[in-house]
């Protein structure tokens, strides 16, 4: 028997999140347990084990020599039978960090009146097509709010109008971690700017000048980092070069292929003393690559990272900022509460700008 173990649980709620994604489509058919594993970066063990249990619960079937195949029928009476739930909300994700999302899960789950409250999970893999046919589904459908986390928030979105038919209905939403700028819906954030400074100040502080970064230019939440990163170094009184920067898309930061890139750029630094990883994405590609090519943290490189979403930053050592799925969620879900109950739709003091928790490790060297 299979351990059914948080990762696990991740797994089974990207299954569900997939289910409710594709069940008014023609696809039936679940990714391999392999594409899983690489997909969401966890053992064949742990898929087997999310499976195994939606295989009890009758919503997957297996077919030997053909694949693993959605249960059609209990998938859509998964969506009418809603229990006494007073009110359906819709939980959209980008979903492509499985540890991030599962603590925001959770805690929109124990913040949610289990009573009054139906959660559905959504998924658009950080794609404009797939949140797109996600607002479009839903919006035949009878909910009540949505909690949401945009996709490629830095860029304009195509499906504004969605959002805009959303609130003609005034239906309550409220953003979390990217938000659209053309909308005035509430959001829930952490502050990215006085993250990066403190970051940053920190590794001045050791005495690093030659500081690169990576970031994600079609994510909101990278911006603001890149921007608190480049204002504290000119505050410092220091330049930062154009070539210090390397910028990716958000599907490049989760291909494995993209570590040749990052090689490459840190090699054309021989300079650099320190890098800023924008996420913990970026965070584990860069490490992989330093200990491929033999080098140590810190004695090489110096390393900060944001949004460590997976457990384990005290024993891992690297400074960062600890990523607050838990609390994010609780926050949000409390908030569209209470625009449901109040009947508001707009951001009427609904925002809320979450202060960063920094954790000091070990990773940088004092120059």
């Amino acid at each position: 028997m299979v351990a059914f173990n948080k990762k696990s649980e991740q797994v089974y709620n990207w299954i569900l999140a997939y289910i409710d994604k594709n069940k008014f489509s023609d696809n039936w058919k679940l990714p391999s347990e392999h594409s899983l594993c690489r997909r969401l970066d966890v053992s064949r063990e742990t898929v087997r084990a999310a499976m195994e249990q939606l295989v009890k619960e009758g919503l997957i079937y297996k077919i030997k020599g053909s694949g693993t195949f959605v249960n059609k029928e209990m998938a859509l009476s998964r969506e009418l039978a809603t229990g006494n739930a007073k009110c359906k909300i819709g939980l959209i994700l980008q979903g492509q960090d499985s540890s991030a999302n599962s603590d925001l899960i959770q805690g929109v789950k124990d913040t949610l009146l289990e009573d009054e409250y139906d959660l559905r999970i959504f998924l658009t893999d950080n794609k404009f097509s797939n949140e797109r046919k996600c607002l479009q589904s839903v919006m035949e459908q009878d909910f009540y709010g949505f909690i949401v986390d945009g996709v490629k928030a830095s860029i304009l979105n195509p499906n504004l109008d969605c959002y805009r038919e959303i609130s003609e209905r005034k239906i309550p939403i409220i953003f979390y971690n990217n938000y659209y700028k053309n909308l005035r819906y509430p959001k829930v954030i952490v502050d990215d700017l006085a993250c990066a400074n403190q970051l940053t100040r920190l590794l001045i502080d050791a005495g690093h000048r030659e500081i690169a970064g990576i970031f994600v230019y079609d994510n909101y939440q990278s911006i603001e980092k890149f921007q608190g990163m480049i204002t504290t170094i000119h505050q410092c009184g220091l330049e930062l070069e154009d070539d210090y920067i390397k910028w990716c898309i958000s599907d490049e930061a989760h291909d494995e292929r993209f570590a040749k890139s990052i090689s490459k750029f840190l090699k054309g630094l021989p300079k650099c003393t320190a890098i800023v990883c924008c996420n913990y994405i970026i965070y584990r590609l860069v490490r992989g690559v330093l200990e491929k090519e033999g080098k140590r943290v810190p004695e090489d490189y110096s390393l900060v990272c944001f949004d460590y979403s997976e457990g384990g930053w005290e024993e891992d050592g690297v400074t960062c900022s600890v990523h607050q799925g838990y609390e994010m969620g609780c926050q949000v879900a409390e908030h569209l509460m209470k625009m449901i109950e109040r009947k508001e739709w707009q951001d009427n003091g609904y925002s809320l700008v979450m202060p960063p928790e920094i954790f000091v490790g070990s990773s940088i060297q004092s120059l």
